[in-house]
């Protein structure tokens, strides 16, 4: 029998409390129709080449979780293929909890959020560490960034859901506002000359 992709979040405990709470009925009509979305179409690679925040979320041998926060400019983390994405690992604070964690439990989840158009994606799957392989390192580094890459990691996605945008803060990135500030103030200044000048040609009885 085939289980829909959905099954990697809706186990039967949590089938039995949607019963229970009145929700299991539409989510039943989404897994008859296959579950939740497992490649990586056009409208999900454009969201990602615009995220500048992911947060990995991994678990240990004994299950216990942790999550894991990676940024960078937008587009750092980078579609490779129909089911694959990747990013450079820079380096940090040298924990390497995320790092161990995959070497004792592949699975993995990915959670990007849009604050800006209140949108959020969820991914699960499967992550790897590769190391040691600089053509693969350099072809996901981004340009000019500063930062040094220690290792790649490598997504493998099972399975991806958005969410509804209720109950999220609009939150606007620092870099748009100040670029749409900057706008507004260089117009301010065009009109303000263009009003003195104004001014001065009325003062001297120009009527131009």
């Amino acid at each position: 029998m085939t289980h829909p992709t959905s099954d990697v979040a809706f186990t039967p405990t949590v089938k039995a409390l949607q019963a229970a709470r009145g929700s299991r009925a539409a989510y039943a009509e989404m897994e008859a129709r296959g579950g939740f979305r497992t490649a990586i179409d056009e409208d999900l690679a454009t969201f990602v080449a615009e995220v500048d925040t992911a947060y990995l979320a991994t678990a240990n041998a004994q299950g216990q979780p942790y999550a894991q926060h990676r940024g960078g400019p937008k587009g750092f983390l980078r579609v490779i293929d129909d089911h694959t994405l990747g990013f450079v690992d820079f380096a940090g604070n040298r924990q390497f909890v995320t790092t161990g964690n995959l070497a004792d439990n592949d699975k993995a989840f990915l959670f990007l959020m849009d604050y800006a158009h209140r949108r959020r994606i969820k991914l699960w799957g499967r992550a790897r560490v590769v190391t040691g392989d600089d053509a693969l390192t350099a072809s996901l580094m981004p340009q000019g960034y500063r930062a040094r890459p220690e290792q790649v990691v490598l997504f493998e996605v099972e399975a991806w859901d958005v969410n509804c945008p209720q109950h999220i803060p609009q939150k606007l990135d620092a870099a748009d506002v100040g670029g749409a500030v900057s706008h507004l103030q260089a117009r301010i200044a065009e009109l303000e000359a263009e009003t003195a000048r104004l001014k001065t040609q009325i003062a001297s009885g120009d009527p131009r």
